[in-house]
């Protein structure tokens, strides 16, 4: 038998299908996601709950003219395949290859590019006034899950939207798929839907006003209070038909036979308008379904075996700080942890299974988990929050003026900073270290190790005021047995090594490569002093001014070089002198410019983020001194 998703080059190819064809395409679709994700690694979960949808979006709706812009962008591996990419697919997330994401550079079919959630409708709004302003005729449709409802800009674009009334051509597809209103799915739902969106329906429902307007005022009240009675009685989209918007559904978001006739009727009408469409995350592959968790980002794994628990693998710092976490809570009752919707991402469901009344998981909600923090802070708990590097500059406000001005203790566990590689630019923690840095008395640490980590957090919950520690992502650095959590003086780094030719400043995950550098070097007669930071803020200073002792200090961060840690040296080294007695100073980081995805080794290696780079950038700044 021919495969059909091989003649699929485009959505022109697919709107040419008969529709009996489209069931066998989503069989397919769904078999080529499965297959490349095992052997890429990737997104899975998510892409194959909306394989049906994406097939119907393509056909009904005019991409690329059509606007499409799925939010987050982790369920858009079938909408690649489908818009001319299927041959590149097994090229995802690797460096050079397709992104994970949805990327303006990489397509045409790419309206807007995404990697954080519950953009989507923001961004659709802002395609469809400016479609309305140059008196275009396109759609601007955004897809966004029910997870990212949680957060407030989804109902702060909602809210906004609802103004336009019928001036706009903009539709939202809520994608729910976590089944909660999976009873209202069947024939009646379907029934009704295909009336609510129909042009019958439509027509008496605009012309409620002009049907009634002769009649006296408390009738014409009465009437709409009715009509209003009876729509929240049906259908379950009354808030969002308060906020303005002309709801459908739900239906059935794997049913050709709902979706097809409901999109061609909504295409007809103009918005805002919100469909909610019900799907099954991990659709049509049993372990996925079963376990979404499990399966939502995976690594490569063996389709027959399936995706397999790490066995005999050194713990990641985000289960050392988990671990860490519980272990301090067990002896303090006013630690409290917080995680913005990624209890298994940062490490906390342990936490909740130990300690469920203490534990808050606030949903997609990085703003609000930082400020309840600063509430349960003031009453006096010790609120950790979790969030990736990334997602914190959400919340970069809450930070600064809701922890930050009132001194409170507030810790966050900055977990993914540095390079994050395959899942790329927009997951990056590339940036904390130089946006938490302005923020006055705010204490800023990274470990080099596993056992740094734990006596940082064991520092931060004892500081009384507002504390970060960020950390990598992958395996912990484990160079002795794990110790006891001891706190550590704030403010005070580690001599490794002495050198008074060189001197290496290190942050976190910088200071084995700086090491490593130092023990290449000695090879070649060059003395290197390495000096762990460990607090970017307050600094050592005692410590710089010992490094500072050789000609040559180079600072090395897994940070954008731009304002951060070597930023942080270099302004007390000229403030304290230093500069004047002419030592040279050199600040190796990340490039001041976007990081693609790719493994984060290489990346690693080409930034001079290794030990061969540190060892090279010290030779090159010396200009061929030896030793003496």
């Amino acid at each position: 038998m021919h495969s059909i998703l091989e003649k699929i080059d485009n959505p022109a190819a697919l709107r040419a299908l008969r529709e009996d064809e489209l069931v066998r395409l989503a069989e397919e679709l769904r078999e080529f996601t499965i297959d490349t994700v095992s052997r890429t690694g990737g997104h899975l979960g998510a892409s194959l709950g909306v394989v049906e949808l994406t097939i119907a979006l393509h056909r009904v709706f005019n991409t690329p003219k059509d606007l499409l812009i799925w939010d987050v962008g982790h369920q858009s591996y079938p909408h690649k395949i489908l818009t001319g990419r299927r041959k590149q697919m097994a090229t995802l997330r690797q460096r050079g290859g397709l992104s994970g994401f949805t990327n303006r550079s990489e397509s045409p079919y790419d309206p807007f590019g995404t990697g954080h959630s519950s953009t989507s409708i923001s961004a659709a709004l802002g395609f469809a006034i400016a479609n309305k302003l140059s008196g275009g005729d396109r759609w601007a449709i955004a897809v966004i899950g029910d997870g990212a409802m949680s957060a407030g800009m989804a109902f702060e674009a909602l809210n906004n939207a609802g103004r336009y009334k019928n001036d706009l051509d903009l539709l939202v597809v809520l994608n729910d798929n976590e089944m909660s209103i999976s009873k209202n799915v069947g024939a009646l739902s379907s029934y009704l839907n295909r009336i609510l969106s129909g042009p019958v329906y439509t027509r008496l429902k605009g012309g409620t006003s002009r049907v009634l307007g002769a009649i006296s005022l408390p009738l014409l009240d009465a009437a709409r209070r009715a009509e209003e009675h009876m729509k929240g009685m049906l259908i379950p989209g009354t808030l969002f038909e308060e906020l303005g918007m002309k709801y459908f559904g739900p239906i059935d978001g794997h049913d050709f036979r709902q979706l097809l006739p409901t999109l061609k009727n909504i295409r007809e009408l103009n918005g805002p308008l919100l469909l909610h469409v019900v799907t099954r995350k991990g659709k049509g592959f049993h372990p996925a379904e079963t376990n979404p968790c499990t399966y939502h980002g995976v690594a490569p794994f063996d389709r027959a075996k399936g995706v397999l628990p790490a066995n005999g693998v050194k713990p990641t710092y985000t289960q050392v700080f988990s671990e860490t976490l519980i272990h301090l809570a067990e002896k303090n009752p006013k630690i409290c942890a917080i995680t913005a919707a990624m209890p298994e991402g940062t490490g906390l469901n342990a936490f909740h299974e130990r300690f469920p009344s203490r534990f808050f998981d606030v949903g997609i909600a990085e703003q609000h988990a930082v400020t309840f923090a600063a509430g349960l802070a003031c009453e006096g708990y010790i609120p950790v929050v979790a969030i990736y590097s990334t997602f914190l500059q959400r919340a970069y406000d809450q930070v600064a003026h809701d922890v930050v001005l009132q001194k409170l203790p507030v810790v966050f566990a900055l977990d993914r900073a540095g390079i994050v590689g395959e899942d790329g630019p927009t997951h990056g923690g590339l940036y904390d270290l130089t946006y938490l840095r302005a923020l006055p008395e705010l204490v800023i640490m990274a470990p080099a190790d596993e056992n740094q980590l734990r006596h940082m957090l064991l520092t931060a919950v004892m500081l009384g005021g507002p504390a970060a520690i960020r950390y990598p992502r992958g395996a912990a650095l484990n160079l002795e047995a794990p110790q006891e959590p001891k706190a550590i003086p704030v403010g005070t780094g580690r001599v490794l090594c002495q050198g008074d030719q060189a001197s290496v400043v290190a942050v976190g995950t910088m200071v084995q490569p700086a090491l490593m550098a130092a023990k290449i070097l000695l090879q070649e007669g060059i003395r290197v002093g390495v000096y762990d930071l460990r607090f970017l803020k307050p600094l050592d200073v005692s410590m710089l001014r010992q490094a500072a002792a050789a000609p040559l200090l180079l600072t090395v961060e897994e940070n954008t070089v731009r304002g951060g840690a070597g930023a942080a040296v270099l302004e007390f080294l000229a403030a304290d002198g230093a500069l004047d007695r002419g030592i040279k100073v050199r600040n190796l980081g990340v490039p001041d410019a976007i990081i693609p995805h790719g493994a984060s080794q290489p990346l690693r290696h080409e930034f001079h983020l290794d030990g061969e780079g540190i060892a090279a950038a010290i030779r090159a700044s010396l200009g061929g001194i030896s030793s003496s």
